[in-house]
């Protein structure tokens, strides 16, 4: 009986060049698999990157799934009392199959996160991030919704859902965005009136399908900035204060992460 061991073994060296014909072989061997991410570092002033991505050989569907930045958290606008506080959204979610051929050029860009004034009330929404080229038309995921502080007893700052994208949407097949800033509540001090609140709170979002968690939260502070660094895509840090009277001279909300572009190719 015959055996594995048996049988005549080809050494792929001792093939002549061209010998096989390509009709002799399955379409799906001389495939390619890879997956690439392109970030920048998620930092105060990130930039972000972006490149020039060509198709390998081999490959000729794409799959892109890009990341907008997470939008900034708010300064701290008033030191005349206690604050209302929502963070700063996560950057959205956009996703794009394409047929391709090998050598093909994409210009793919994750979003940095910019270095605008985040001493305001609100903060400032995220940046873009986007590829562009061939089977692509307007393919971007947009930045998330700046976070907001709010001294108001009467109006709180909005918390909503912004999850919903029509296909095609941004030049996408799929994408979605997160909830936008979940409000956070204070506690007054009875009797010492609007000057002075306790354990403060709140948090910002992340990104889609990345399932990052950032909170924030003061109990008693004259005034706390927003940390400066959070994952990829999420929102970022409101700046806080429990007392009246503080200096602003560090009420600087923090920067949203910055955005991710993933490319997978077979």
């Amino acid at each position: 009986m015959a055996t594995y061991s048996s049988y005549k073994k080809v050494d792929g060296s001792s093939l002549a060049p061209q010998s096989i014909p390509a009709n002799a072989v399955d379409p799906d061997a001389r495939k390619t698999f890879g997956v690439k991410w392109i970030y920048g570092t998620p930092n105060a002033c990130s930039q972000g990157c972006c490149c020039l991505w060509s198709v390998p050989t081999g490959v000729t569907k794409v799959f892109f799934e890009i990341w907008g930045a997470g939008g900034s958290g708010s300064g701290a606008c008033s030191t005349s009392r206690c604050h209302h506080y929502a963070g700063g959204a996560g950057g959205g979610y956009n996703s794009k199959m394409i047929t391709t051929t090998p050598a093909t050029q994409y210009t793919v860009c994750a979003a940095g996160n910019g270095n605008c004034c985040v001493r305001e009330c609100v903060g400032c929404q995220g940046c873009s991030s986007y590829v562009n080229g061939t089977g692509l038309s307007g393919f971007c995921a947009v930045g998330g919704k700046g976070g907001c502080a709010n001294t108001s007893w009467n109006s709180a700052c909005n918390s909503t859902w912004a999850c919903c994208r029509q296909a095609g949407d941004n030049g996408g097949d799929f994408g979605y965005m997160n909830h936008e800033g979940a409000f956070g509540g204070v506690e007054w001090w009875f009797g010492v009136g609007f000057c002075h609140c306790n354990h403060n709170n709140t948090r910002s979002t992340s990104a889609p399908r990345i399932g990052t968690d950032v909170q924030m939260a003061i109990q008693t502070c004259w005034m706390r900035c927003g940390c400066w660094t959070v994952p990829y895509g999420h929102g970022g840090q409101n700046a806080m204060t429990g007392y009246c009277g503080g200096s602003s001279c560090c009420g600087t909300g923090g920067m949203g992460g910055p955005g991710l572009v993933k490319i997978t190719y077979y």
